[in-house]
């Protein structure tokens, strides 16, 4: 059975003057539905489909292969923006659980959020795979 689910993403802190979007197919971006000096948030419907063991994401923000999906958060040039940088941060959806996709389905006003730091170690935006992303269930 295929759902649509709320997910939130929150870049906290995001480099100063670097565009940051989320990734829908190959080529289009989805902007922050809200910024600031101290976070982006990102709002979108993920498909899941929960006909097996484990939850399979599917649609556009869904990127890679079925056991290893992920959302892609560009910046720089890869979110159209003219810059120095041109990377994307893979955050990865596989430690979404089958209890919290039920959780969000069954419980109006709840989505699924994870945040992350937006600058690297390198002090340019996060990028590659994230370690450390969780994923709650919280208020809308």
């Amino acid at each position: 059975m295929r759902h649509q689910i709320p997910v939130r993403i929150v870049v906290l802190r995001p480099l100063f003057g670097v565009s940051m979007m989320v990734q829908q197919g190959k080529d289009e971006l989805l902007p922050a539905v809200a910024a600031s000096p101290e976070e982006l948030i990102f709002e979108f419907d993920l498909t899941v489909d929960m006909t097996e063991t484990r939850p399979n994401f599917l649609g556009k923000f869904a990127q890679g292969p079925k056991d290893s999906r992920f959302v892609y958060v560009n910046s720089g040039t890869s979110a159209n923006q003219d810059s120095i940088w041109s990377r994307r941060a893979k955050i990865s959806l596989m430690d979404i659980t089958g209890e919290q996709i039920e959780k969000v389905i069954l419980l109006r006003g709840r989505v699924l959020q994870t945040k992350f730091e937006g600058v690297g170690r390198d002090g340019g935006p996060t990028c590659a795979s994230v370690k450390g992303i969780v994923w709650k269930v919280v208020d809308n």
